[in-house]
C-alpha cells in the first residue's frame, strides 16, 4: 500500500488539492447565494449582470432586447421582440463553470503568479465566452425555437465545456510544473 502511495504521490495530491479547491469555493459562493439580498440584483448579483449584459449584446447587434424579472421564478427572462425566448438562472451564470476550472488549474499549480494571471484570464474568457453563448442560444431561440433541446442541451454546453478543456490542456501543456502526473 505505501509503494502505491508513494508512487502515485502526484496523482493523489492532484485529486485532493482538487476536491479541497473546488469545495470551498463551492460552499463560499452557496454561502454567497443564500446571503445576497434579492431585491436589490435579482436572484443574485452575477445572474442579474450576465441577463443586463445579454440585453445590451441583444440590443448592440439590432435586436429589440428586454430582460425582465420572471414572476414566479428566480429567473430573468430574456425577451426579443416581444417574444419571451430563453431565462437566465443562477446556473447560467457561469460562476460554477470558472469554479470548476480554477480548481483544476490550482490542483496543477505552475509558479503562483502564473497560475493566478492564468485563473484570471481563463476565467475572464469562460465568462465572455458564456455570455456570447447566452446571446447566440436566445438568438437561435428566437429564429429556431423547434430547435431548442439540441441548443441548449448539447451544441452550447458542448462548446462551453470544450472551451474549459481547451483552457486546461494549454495550462497542462505550457504552464503547469508538473506535466506529467506518474514521473
Amino acid at each position: 500500500m505505501k509503494a502505491l502511495l508513494i508512487k502515485y504521490k502526484l496523482v493523489i495530491r492532484f485529486i485532493i488539492t482538487f476536491l479541497v479547491v473546488y469545495s470551498v469555493l463551492t460552499v463560499t459562493y452557496n454561502l454567497y447565494l443564500n446571503l445576497s439580498d434579492g431585491s436589490k440584483y435579482f436572484p443574485d448579483y452575477f445572474t442579474n449582470l450576465v441577463a443586463r449584459q445579454t440585453d445590451a449584446l441583444l440590443n448592440g447587434v439590432g435586436y429589440d432586447a428586454s430582460v425582465v424579472p420572471h414572476n414566479v421564478e428566480p429567473s430573468i427572462k430574456i425577451i426579443i421582440n416581444g417574444k419571451y425566448v430563453a431565462r437566465v438562472i443562477e446556473g447560467c451564470n457561469s460562476v460554477s463553470i470558472i469554479i470548476l476550472f480554477i480548481s483544476f488549474i490550482v490542483a496543477f499549480a505552475g509558479k503562483f503568479k502564473t497560475t493566478f494571471l492564468y485563473c484570471f484570464a481563463g476565467s475572464i474568457i469562460i465568462y465572455a465566452f458564456n455570455l456570447m453563448r447566452i446571446v447566440v442560444l436566445s438568438v437561435g431561440l428566437y429564429h429556431y425555437p423547434w430547435r431548442r433541446n439540441i441548443l441548449h442541451t448539447v451544441i452550447f454546453p458542448m462548446l462551453i465545456y470544450g472551451t474549459v478543456f481547451l483552457l486546461w490542456m494549454v495550462w497542462v501543456n505550457r504552464f503547469s510544473k508538473q506535466k506529467n502526473l506518474n514521473a
